[in-house]
């Protein structure tokens, strides 16, 4: 019963949460190329991608 409504929320989270990411990585001053590998893993990989974003990527401006 509740399994629905909690997953439906977490995959809700991690939607606003990987857009966050991906609008950060667009304005970080990395390079062109780092750029797109991370917002490739952040949207192949959702959860993991923003894990690793959030420790090893590129910072805002």
């Amino acid at each position: 019963m509740f399994g629905i409504e909690f997953g439906g929320l977490f995959g809700l989270i991690v939607l606003v949460l990987d857009v966050w990411a991906i609008v950060s990585i667009f304005q970080s001053s990395a390079s062109t190329g780092s750029k797109v590998l991370w917002i490739v893993l952040v949207l192949v990989l959702p959860l993991i991608g923003l894990l690793l974003w959030l420790l090893f990527g590129p910072k805002s401006k």
